[in-house]
């Protein structure tokens, strides 16, 4: 059992107090500390299964109330480290999952999503991803039509079949640490998907050097035809999931995605 020499209070994010710690035996750990939940776990399920394809923080420890891993050193990115994270996340989706979904409870900020399986990936996204968030999102009536309409359609216009990738699932800048000439990933809500969802998260809020990014992760795994179109589909999602949390603009912002998709 390891014991902790010092604590430094980082604040709080979704409720949860966000500590650095320095352990005993001299590690720098980084801790969520909140009420019990299952989110916790699931996030360190997550971690793990992700790591063993690309960096991500050591889970230290994982309970209820706790969430304990190995701190990350971060640093500026640069243009070489976009272009490994390009294809390190290749290779991260290209190491699969057994199917549309995920064998944990999965959460996305303190938000549950359904993570049982599907047969495939646009009836996963539509029942266990869009229509349950958008019952929460409180969109006005042609906003929540909008976004029904464009799920009755995800079949048409989600591109070729592909198998389930190995995804992060909340791949917004802020959940990617730079870090040793590499990309560390933190913050996941990891499960079997679309690889297209994560490329399309990372545009949505922009990163550093993402051009780099793209560039070297089509070099490794090229993709479908159309993809840069596809993004508002796989948009729809994240920003249902702002609108649970934060309204405002964000339900605008669903509504316009929805609309997009209707145009493909």
């Amino acid at each position: 059992m390891w014991r902790v020499r010092s604590v430094e209070e980082l604040g709080s994010s979704h409720g949860w107090r966000l500590l650095r710690g320095v352990l005993d035996d001299g590690r720098e750990v980084f801790a969520k500390l909140g009420a019990a939940s299952g989110v916790f776990a699931s996030e360190a399920a997550g971690l793990r299964w992700l790591g063993e394809a690309i960096a991500v923080p050591e889970v230290v420890e994982a309970g209820p109330d706790r969430l304990v891993l190995t701190w990350v050193r971060q640093e500026r990115p640069s243009p070489a480290a976009a272009e490994r994270f390009g294809r390190d996340l290749a290779r991260l989706h290209r190491a699969g999952a057994d199917a549309f979904g995920a064998p944990w409870p999965g959460f996305i900020a303190e938000l549950p999503m359904d993570n049982a399986p599907a047969p495939d990936w646009p009836s996963f996204y539509a029942e266990r991803r869009v229509l349950p968030f958008l019952a929460r999102a409180g969109l006005p009536a042609a906003g929540a039509a909008a976004v029904e309409r464009a799920a009755a359609r995800f079949a048409e216009v989600a591109g070729p079949p592909e198998p389930p990738a190995r995804i992060h699932g909340d791949l917004w800048s802020g959940n990617v640490l730079w870090s040793g000439g590499a990309a560390v990933l933190v913050d996941p809500a990891a499960h079997g998907g679309h690889r297209e969802t994560d490329l399309a998260m990372l545009e949505l809020f922009g990163l550093p050097y993402l051009d780099r990014v793209l560039g070297a992760y089509r070099e490794e795994f090229p993709l479908a035809d159309g993809w840069r179109e596809r993004a508002p589909l796989h948009r729809l999602h994240p920003l249902l999931v702002h609108a649970v949390l934060f309204g405002g603009s964000y339900r605008d912002a669903v509504t316009a995605a929805a609309r997009r998709v209707l145009e493909l």
